[in-house]
C-alpha cells in the first residue's frame, strides 16, 4: 500500500504520485491510466501543463472511486495579469472544468512571483476556494522561506504542502525545517534532478547494495526524509520503476552519502527572480 502523509488539515496524501508535467494533452490520458494500473493514487497536473483534459479523461475511464484518488492541479498565475478574487475563482472553475471534477484534492499557487506582490491576494481567494470544499486542501509551490513567513503572518491559513525543486544536488535544509516547523508537507518536482544526478557514483554503489537503480535509491531517499514525490515519465517500464520503491531501506550510511551530495545545484528558475509570462 502507497505510504501517506497527513496534512495540517487532517487530509491523507499519498507520498508516491504520478507528475505529468511536458505530457502532452493527447498523451497523458494514455500515460495517466498507465501510471493509475500500476498503483499510483496520486496526480499532479497544472493549468500550464495543457493537460488537465486528458488526465480528466484517464480518471473517468480508470474505473477507481473518485474519493481514491488524489488530485493536484494548480493555478498558472502568469505575467500580465491583475490577479483578484474573481479572476481566481474563475481560473479555478476552467481547471475543474477541464478535469471533469466537482473538487480537488489540492491546489497550489505554482510561482510566488514576489516582484508583483500578488499572491496575497491569490490566497485568500484560495481559502476561499478551501471553505467551499471545491479544494480539499490549498498550498503553494517554490514558494521561499520570506514567501511563506509572510503568507502564514499575513492570512488566516498556512499553506497545506509547499511543492519546491529538490534532490539529493539541492536539498533545501532551510526550507524544509521552515516546512517541519510550520506543519507544511515537503512536496518534491524534479525529485530526480531531470535524471542529471543518477551517474553520481554514491548513488550507483548504493544502487549495486541493495540491487535496485539509482532512481529507485533518490526516490526512497526521499520516501525516508518525509518528502512528498512525484517522478515523471511516459515510459510504462520507467513508471513502474518509480513506484517500486517500497520494499527496501537506506541505512545511516546510505544516507549520510545521499547527505553529502548537496552541492546547491538548482536546476530549474529561482523562485526569488522568476516572473513567468
Amino acid at each position: 500500500m502507497t505510504p501517506t502523509v497527513t496534512l495540517n488539515n487532517g487530509v491523507p496524501m499519498p507520498q508516491i504520485g504520478y507528475g505529468v508535467f511536458q505530457i502532452p494533452d493527447a498523451d497523458a490520458a494514455t500515460a495517466v491510466g498507465t501510471a493509475l494500473r500500476e498503483g499510483y493514487r496520486s496526480v499532479d497536473t497544472a493549468a500550464v501543463y495543457g493537460n488537465e483534459a486528458g488526465t480528466g479523461a484517464a480518471l473517468a475511464a480508470c474505473g477507481i472511486p473518485r474519493e481514491d484518488v488524489f488530485v493536484t492541479t494548480k493555478l498558472w498565475n502568469g505575467a500580465g495579469t491583475t490577479w483578484t478574487r474573481d479572476l481566481v475563482l474563475r481560473e479555478f472553475d476552467a481547471s475543474l472544468a477541464r478535469l471533469g471534477l466537482d473538487h480537488v484534492d489540492l491546489y497550489l499557487i505554482h510561482w510566488p512571483h514576489p516582484m508583483r506582490d500578488d499572491y496575497l491576494t491569490i490566497w485568500r481567494a484560495f481559502e476561499e476556494i478551501a471553505r467551499s470544499g471545491r479544494a480539499r486542501a490549498i498550498g503553494v509551490s517554490n514558494f521561499q522561506p520570506a514567501h511563506l513567513r509572510r503568507l502564514i503572518a499575513e492570512t488566516d491559513t498556512v499553506p497545506a504542502v509547499n511543492q519546491i525543486e529538490l534532490h539529493p544536488w539541492l536539498q533545501q535544509t532551510e526550507l524544509r525545517s521552515l516546512h517541519a516547523e510550520s506543519g507544511i508537507v515537503t512536496e518534491a518536482w524534479s525529485p530526480l534532478g531531470q535524471g542529471k544526478l543518477l551517474d553520481a557514483p554514491a548513488l550507483a554503489k548504493i544502487a549495486a547494495k541493495h540491487g535496485r537503480t539509482p532512481a529507485q535509491i533518490v526516490l526512497r531517499w526521499h520516501l525516508q526524509l518525509g518528502n512528498v514525490v512525484i517522478p515523471k515519465s511516459a515510459t510504462p517500464s520507467r513508471i513502474r520503476e518509480n513506484f517500486d520503491v517500497l520494499g527496501f531501506t537506506l541505512d545511516q550510511e546510505d544516507l549520510a552519502a545521499l547527505a553529502a551530495l548537496d552541492n546547491g545545484t538548482r536546476l530549474g528558475p529561482d523562485p526569488d527572480t522568476f516572473d513567468a509570462s
